[in-house]
This record gives C-alpha cells, structure tokens and sequence, in this order.
C-alpha cells in the first residue's frame, strides 16, 4: 500500500472513529502503531495479538450470554434459569420494571401470565466494550405486528449488571417500504 494512501486512511478511519465513538477501531488503529507500521500483518481479519484475541472472546462470550438470557427469559419462560446470568446487583432503567433480579421475574411473570406466547426474535446483536445491544422483534400474540425492541445490556464478569430498553410499535411506513425490523 502507498504510505500516503496509507496514512490517509489512518487518519480518515482515526475521525471517524473519534465521531462516532468507536472504541474497538481507535484501538485497532492505536496497536498498528499509526501509518508508519501499517502492514499486512495488522490488517488482518483475526486478531494478531493476545489482549486483542482475549477482548474479541469476551465480546462473543457476553453476546452468548444476552443471547442465552432472553431465550430462557422470553422465549421459554424459565425465570430461574435466567437469573443465573444476573450480576450481585442488576440496574434497571426501564420505568415499568423494579431495579435487581427481583425486579426482572416479577416483570417477567407478570408478562407471561398475561401474554402466555410471548416470543422475541433478535434480528441483530452488537457487542462493544462491557456493552451488548440487540434489536429485537418482540410479539406478546403470533397474530399481531409486535414491537421493534432496542435492548442495551452492561455485564461485568460476565454477569448482567445493567439494562436500557427502548420499544416502539411495529407501522407501515406511508414514506418508504423499508421494514423497522
């Protein structure tokens, strides 16, 4: 690659990661050593070191674990095999439901006692940092629309400590044919 073009890149992919907050690629840049070390070798698909392998397991292993959870949790049902995926203490910022593992089953009884169907679809998973979100199709009966469901979940020690949720029923759009899901 030509060391200008090179270095154009770095310094284009630096903004943009600087604009929008991305952590993982300002890291990527930062252990290529800037343009001047900027090989082959560092471009590479798989990790090519072990901190960068290490935190590319711990972003798989805590989307495994958000995977695992709402299955159990809302596809199955099974509040107690959930709760093994909560941390010592779970924040939660969704108004209808109680901070703690406490707060979550209660929420999830009632939910299921009402809506015995229930089912989520996740269509996408992001994992970044400590962070894990998911774009969900949510249905409380198989005959209606649904909800669009963003869930952002912090884990520590592999343990989900914190919860954010935003939903919003699914509509046909009259300006595009383009699907929420």
């Amino acid at each position: 690659m030509d060391k200008n073009l090179a270095e154009w890149h770095i310094d284009h992919l630096t903004s943009v990661a600087d604009y929008v907050g991305n952590v993982g690629l300002r890291t990527l840049l930062s252990t290529t050593g800037g343009s001047s070390h900027l090989t082959e070798q560092n471009m590479r698909d798989e990790p090519s070191n072990p901190v960068t392998a290490k935190s590319y397991n711990s972003l798989e292993t805590n989307k495994t674990i958000v995977l695992d959870f709402i299955d159990k949790a809302v596809n199955q049902g099974n509040i107690e095999a959930a709760s093994m995926h909560f941390g010592e203490r779970y924040i939660q910022h969704n108004p209808n439901i109680a901070d703690g593992a406490d707060g979550f089953k209660a929420y999830l009884q009632q939910l299921k006692q009402s809506f015995p169907l229930v089912r989520g679809e996740v269509k996408r998973i992001f994992a970044e940092g400590d962070f894990v979100i998911v774009h969900m199709h949510a249905k409380r009966e198989p005959e209606e629309e649904g909800l669009a469901i963003v869930d952002i979940f912090r884990l520590n020690e592999s343990k989900l400590v914190e919860h954010w949720e935003v939903r919003q029923p699914i509509a046909d759009s009259k300006l595009h044919a383009n699907s929420m899901i």
